[in-house]
């Protein structure tokens, strides 16, 4: 889960550029910074690493 935030993360800053790999239909590369994927990206990947933290004090 955090790698996948760091992905979208780095995305909607603009710091990663993929293509699309796989389209359903009309997929489009995001051009530019995406504000809202930043911010999900950051929520998310903050979320991973809490949950990988807590995994990791009770193993």
């Amino acid at each position: 889960m955090a790698f996948l935030g760091l992905l979208w993360f780095l995305q909607g800053t603009g710091i990663l550029r993929i293509r699309p790999i796989l389209c359903i239909a009309n997929c489009e590369e995001i051009v530019g910074p995406s504000p809202s994927w930043a911010a999900s990206g950051a929520i998310v990947f903050v979320v991973g690493t809490i949950l990988v933290a807590v995994s990791a004090r009770r193993a």
